[in-house]
């Protein structure tokens, strides 16, 4: 390797999620997920946006992966929308539903691209969620048996699974601050959904394998951050290091210790929750990788002798008021090659950022900000690869500008320009940079 590059077969791929790009939320027999009833509720999303149309990737999805080869990918991570597949959530699949992903999968191997298969993206069949949803603890079997027969579907041709994305949003997100779907406030259901989704993740896991071959991997992906002292001081170093970060504790430890941390319970709104004989056993079973999703840093400082997160006055924000700092991308996977002795591949599954994207007068989008971003980002991860973390491959948030949850069409993510009214794909400079990047599979 040069000084710029990475291992030979780094994966460098894109990365979207069902309900953000799909569209055709009417089509082929597809059910409501809770996301559709979320968006469609006044008040919840910004401008009343949904995701009806998005990026109309249901029909557009040739003309996606032919923008995927031009950009020179090798994997494209995508999540499969549940209530597609089976609209019930369970029971029989809707074979319409399924024929859109054979569809996706011979496209994306027919461009030599590797699908990574999200099988759970939040958005939920709402028959589910109208039977408790994830606070019922049935939904680890509905979940595996969902997992089961996507993997005996796509499983001769998909060999990378990913059972749950971001379970801390489908928990704590969602059941309460209320900001994602079902949109509901209640501390103690967010810690029983937490225990849920590490329930349905070390089933579907199970069932997975047990659908696969011995070519088939599966693993999470975990929005994790990182901490770090807001001033070069040992007082807000000490702060940043023994700061619970929620996003983390919650999940990383768990899966990989097999029990809870008990200073999650420290504060007094959470308690533990309802764990029966054998749970942990199921959630600790082994992956085999991790994916990781970062995007930004939380800073920590003390005041008047109490430890508290702040925001930077001195940071580079995105449109999202995230704090860039690759730093923490650095460090965080330089503690989960601690935390997994090393002993588990990583991927990047997830980091991007959004800004205004305003267009030239020539309709061009010379996203500097972004280009910027992630320049800095690929660095981050080359060094942690030179630190000895064995990380595999890192997807792009996102391939195009798509529908962001409660912001709606207001944050653009993507390094393709989507015009929604068209339908129109136009390369950012952002994505003319990532084609270099994959080209010369390094630092460019």
């Amino acid at each position: 390797m040069s000084t710029d590059s990475f291992p030979d077969g780094f994966l460098w791929g894109t990365a979207t999620a069902a309900y953000q790009v799909e569209g055709a939320a009417h089509e082929d027999g597809r059910a409501e997920s809770i996301w559709d009833r979320f968006s469609h509720t006044p008040g919840k999303v910004k401008n009343g946006d949904t995701g009806d149309v998005a990026c109309d990737h249901y029909h557009l999805y040739k003309q996606d992966v032919a923008m995927m080869k031009q950009l020179g990918v090798g994997g494209y991570r995508f999540s499969v929308s549940w209530p597609r597949v089976f609209p019930q959530g369970v029971g029989f699949a809707n074979a319409r539903g399924m024929a859109f992903y054979d569809r996706l999968v011979d496209e994306l191997l027919g461009a030599g691209i590797r699908p990574f298969v999200t099988l759970y993206h939040w958005d939920l069949p709402t028959a589910l969620h109208d039977r408790g949803g994830w606070a019922n603890r049935d939904i680890a079997g509905w979940f595996s048996d969902y997992a089961a027969a996507m993997t005996k579907a796509l499983g001769d041709r998909v060999k990378d699974w990913i059972t749950l994305n971001e379970p801390w949003c489908t928990a704590f997100l969602s059941y309460e601050f209320g900001e994602h779907a079902p949109g509901l406030r209640n501390p103690a259901l967010a810690v029983q959904v937490a225990h849920h989704t590490l329930l349905a993740h070390g089933m579907g896991m199970q069932a997975i394998r047990a659908a696969g071959n011995m070519q088939t991997r599966v693993g999470i992906a975990l929005n994790a951050g990182y901490n770090l002292p807001l001033a070069d001081s040992e007082a807000d170093r000490v702060a940043a290091e023994n700061a619970v970060d929620p996003l983390y504790e919650w999940f990383v430890p768990t899966i990989f210790n097999g029990y809870y941390t008990e200073r999650l319970f420290d504060d007094s709104k959470y308690r533990s929750p309802d764990i029966r004989p054998g749970d942990m056993a199921v959630i600790a079973a082994r992956n085999d990788f991790l994916g990781v999703n970062y995007y930004t840093p939380t800073r920590y400082t003390v005041v008047d002798g109490q430890v508290r997160s702040v925001r930077n006055p001195n940071g580079e924000y995105t449109e999202m008021d995230w704090e860039v700092d690759p730093e923490g991308l650095y460090r965080l996977l330089l503690k989960l090659c601690a935390q997994t002795k090393n002993q588990l591949p990583l991927y990047i599954t997830e980091n991007g950022a959004a800004y205004p994207d305003i267009p030239a007068a020539d309709g061009a989008i010379h996203d500097a900000d972004r280009v910027s971003f992630l320049k800095r980002h690929f660095d981050a991860a080359r060094r942690a690869i030179r630190e000895g973390v064995d990380l595999r491959g890192y997807f792009v948030w996102s391939l195009m500008d798509n529908f962001e949850w409660a912001h709606g069409y207001t944050k653009n993510f993507g390094i393709v320009k989507t015009d929604y009214i068209t339908q129109r794909r136009v390369f950012k400079d952002s994505a003319l940079y990532f084609r270099n990047v994959c080209a010369a599979n390094a630092v460019v």
